[in-house]
């Protein structure tokens, strides 16, 4: 046991896990309850989408800045206020009685969770000795990953049966629970305990306003049409300068907010960039299969979740094999591999058609999530393998931001993507139904003819055919989409491989430094 650990760390691990699983699922459990929290509300759906914006802003502000925190306020005393603070905000969540409540309410919700997930894996590194993080990755993995992919299921569930605030109210018992074990079980080091900083003010506002200005503009981009919207475009102003900004300040403080020269540490810098990918592929892969299949297959938000739910089993299953595989090949072999089956998985995914079945949707998520532990736990092994204890808080946060804005920057590039190509291909498949044109002669008639033998009244058919046709044309050219867009995944999948072989040095082993 290392640190100064009451019990055993795998009880610590547990502890801290169900925080942060209960902070990611809180991620996108409310994707598929927005209707009906906007109708309870009196909200208009485009109104409604700010109680999940509203969460992801505040909680990309506090990301960054958690290390500075926890080293502010000592490691356990900050992730127990963050559990507090989380609970306290689900609750008044599900209280809510007006749109405004319920965004304001969100906001303290993603400020209080957004110390969670870093100071999680912070915790981590002080009770488990080194040859262990491996195993202590693997199951943490959990969190991350299998998280948010059944958040929309079990809000769908939850909505359907009971009510859209008991998505929030069930919080409630699990962060009391996390409080209860977190105090007992968890004894942080001493070199994790409080340390005296200073307030840098100036950085804070500076890292808030950035940060915060991208997370919205990557989660309206697509609604407001991107640099179509006087909006966006200045919202992407200012992040880019508060950000330029906040780097040179915090570069010449002593202790700042955001520690910036951990990105001189070569496995740390590379691991934060293949996070971000694997962040990019876990959550816009979680996000487009569902939507294909309630879009074009007819599947409810319950039946769209269930289709992710199997793969989610898979990647707790593959954990044991990766934490062997481990000893056996070096961190760059396995990522590599990682990206390798993901991109597999993406680019079968790409060859559904209108009579695929539940069972092979099922089996193209399994395919492209099986190579997710081959990522998160290498990567996550590497990133912290010459990394200072003291500098384990700060690490964390910039290492779980950018799994964060890999997840936002996925999710707008692929679904700005659909609908670009969807626009592309309609009018593509349009230029080819003229008045001349055979084939569009001889779809009306077959059109015409079948909604005839439906009951549709001669004299109405010509015109519900070509709007029929139209239909179809709008269909097709939504499929096509989709197929462009699991094929752009795939590209940016292949492309990563080379640059996981830059990963340097081997998984460290018992009394015995990584070596470059």
């Amino acid at each position: 046991m290392t640190g100064d650990v009451r019990n055993n760390p795998w009880l610590v691990m547990f502890a801290v896990s169900l925080a942060t699983f209960m902070e990611v699922l809180d991620t996108t459990i409310t994707n598929v309850s927005l209707p009906h929290i906007g109708g309870s509300l009196a909200a208009s759906q485009e109104q409604s989408t700010w109680v999940m914006t509203s969460y992801l802003v505040s909680n990309a502000i506090i990301l960054p800045i958690s290390g500075w925190l926890a080293d502010a306020i000592g490691r356990k005393k900050y992730f127990i206020l963050s559990i507090a603070g989380f609970t306290l905000a689900s609750f008044f969540c599900g209280a809510a009685s007006a749109l405004w409540m319920m965004i304001v309410f969100r906001l303290l919700q993603g400020m209080a969770g957004g110390g969670l997930q870093p100071t999680q894996s912070a915790i981590l590194l002080d009770v488990f000795p080194v040859e262990d993080r491996p195993k202590a990755f693997a199951l943490s993995a959990v969190t991350m990953i299998v998280a948010p992919v059944i958040g929309p299921t079990l809000g769908g569930f939850i909505t359907d049966n009971v009510s859209w605030r008991w998505i929030f109210f069930i919080n409630v018992p699990v962060g009391l629970l996390a409080i209860f074990l977190v105090s007992r079980l968890y004894h942080e080091h001493a070199e994790a305990a409080k340390k005296k900083v200073d307030v840098d003010y100036i950085g804070f506002l500076m890292i808030a306003l950035g940060i915060g200005a991208v997370q919205i503009v990557l989660d309206k981009g697509t609604q407001y049409d991107w640099f179509g919207s006087h909006f966006i475009v200045s919202l992407t102003v200012l992040a880019v300068a508060a950000l330029v900004f906040a780097v040179w300040w915090v570069l010449r403080q002593p202790n700042p907010l955001v520690e910036l020269r951990l990105f001189k540490i070569p496995t740390f810098r590379l691991s934060c960039i293949l996070i971000f990918f694997m962040g990019f592929v876990l959550y816009s892969s979680s996000i487009l299969l569902p939507l294909l299949v309630q879009n074009f297959f007819g599947y409810d938000a319950t039946w769209a979740g269930l289709i992710l739910s199997p793969g989610a089993l898979v990647v707790i299953m593959m954990m044991p094999l990766t934490t062997r595989l481990i000893h056996s090949y070096r961190p760059k072999y396995l990522i590599a591999a990682g990206f390798t089956f993901c991109a597999m998985g993406v680019f079968y995914t790409s060859h559904f058609s209108p009579a695929t079945d539940i069972w092979t949707f099922i089996s193209m998520r399994v395919m492209t999530v099986i190579g997710l532990p081959l990522l998160f736990i290498p990567i996550s092994t590497m990133a912290y393998s010459k990394v200072s204890r003291q500098m384990n808080n700060k690490a964390s946060a910039l290492y779980s931001l950018s799994r964060n804005l890999g997840g936002s920057f996925g999710i707008s590039l692929v679904m700005t993507y659909l609908y670009r190509h969807a626009q592309i291909w309609q009018t593509h498949l349009g230029a080819h139904l003229t008045a001349t044109s055979i084939g569009a002669q001889q779809a009306l008639l077959r059109n015409a003819a079948v909604l005839k033998a439906a009951g549709v009244a001669p004299a109405a058919a010509p015109a519900a055919a070509q709007a029929l046709l139209y239909h179809q044309l709008r269909q097709q050219a939504g499929f096509m989409s989709y197929v462009d867009s699991f094929r752009l995944m795939t590209v940016i999948m292949l492309l990563l491989v080379p640059l996981a072989l830059l990963m340097p040095g081997t998984f460290p082993k018992k009394g015995a430094a990584v070596v470059d």
